[in-house]
């Protein structure tokens, strides 16, 4: 499993990750969420112990990265986002040299069990600049798993795939997700929805939320924003609407009426349902806004913006790149 607390990297007077903590525990899929440049690909760098952390703990199957880095990637298949390959080998040599790094005995055995695995058994005696991006991809993974790690770390492994290899390598994820801790990086949400037993959302180098999906989305449809879309004049609905006691705030969205409660606690839809009903419009739906990944992502990330107060003109006269905080 890995057990990362209060991990902190700084780049000089950078923080791209701070001070998060997570688990991800064996035998299921942990979707690593958030959009580019919020501090995933530096995170992924810790646990593989390709760098130091700043401040913090990250024990990856039982070891800590920073203590006993060899350790650790003995026990962890890294597949990164630009996956490093010998285009001038064949899969199988390439494949071999890297089981021979490993120290495997029987490698040949070794890289046609991965190869079978990731279905490229047809293809062992190709050299690897002729191959697509989708079967390159999958020749990365073939590599990460070559030593039977207990730990598979993917950054972006969908990147550049056409429809059908995205659901191919999306299927072999979630098989690999029954028999290995898997920590899946992605900021394409749906994904993550299809593929992930638990997901961890981060933005800006910051946890905002982790659990399993049907959790988070039913925390934050408890009591959130809702959605109304009814027959009639909008104006007029959302001035009745607003008027409706426990309404925040509402406004005219792209599929409908979003309304805000007072009260996160309670649930707005049984009121707004009467009033609409009685006002004389046709009810035609009233829901969560968020039913999926991505609007809880969304919902997240806009009230995390919308808690940061804005800098000063002098501040952005002193320091004109002071909002752009992460890396990647």
């Amino acid at each position: 499993m890995i057990d990362v607390q209060q991990l902190v990297k700084r780049y000089g007077d950078v923080t791209a990750v701070k001070g998060i903590s997570f688990t991800a525990e064996s035998g299921q899929v942990t979707g690593f969420l958030g959009p580019n440049g919020a501090g995933k690909t530096t995170t992924m760098r810790i646990l593989t112990g390709y760098t130091p952390p700043s401040a913090g703990r990250a024990i990856v199957a039982g070891h800590d990265v920073f203590e006993n880095s060899m350790a650790v990637r003995q026990r962890v298949g890294y597949l990164p986002e630009n996956v490093p390959l010998y285009r001038d080998m064949t899969v199988q040599d390439y494949l071999m040299y890297v089981g021979e790094i490993r120290g495997l005995s029987h490698r040949k055995a070794r890289a046609h069990a991965v190869l079978k695995r990731v279905s490229l058994e047809q293809r062992s005696n190709s050299l690897i600049r002729t191959l697509s991006k989708g079967m390159k991809q999958r020749v990365g993974l073939a590599a990460a798993l070559v030593h039977d790690p207990e730990v598979l770390i993917l950054d972006e492994p969908t990147i550049g795939l056409d429809p059908l290899q995205v659901l191919e390598l999306r299927d072999l994820v979630k098989e690999l997700g029954q028999n290995h801790t898997v920590l899946f990086s992605t900021h394409i949400l749906s994904e993550a929805q299809q593929v992930c037993d638990k997901v961890v959302i981060i933005n800006r180098g910051t946890i905002m939320a982790q659990g399993a999906p049907t959790a988070l989305r039913g925390e934050l449809e408890r009591g959130g924003r809702v959605l109304i879309r009814a027959l009639g004049d909008a104006d007029s609905l959302l001035r009745l609407v607003r008027n409706v006691d426990g309404v925040s705030e509402a406004e005219i969205g792209v599929d409908g009426i979003i309304v805000t409660p007072i009260n996160l606690d309670s649930d707005p839809r049984p009121s707004l349902a009467k009033a609409v009903v009685d006002g004389g419009f046709g009810l035609i739906e009233l829901r969560p806004l968020a039913v999926n990944l991505e609007e809880i992502f969304l919902e997240i990330t806009r009230n995390d913006a919308a808690s940061r107060p804005a800098p000063s003109p002098l501040e952005v006269l002193q320091n004109p790149d002071s909002q752009i905080e992460e890396v990647s």
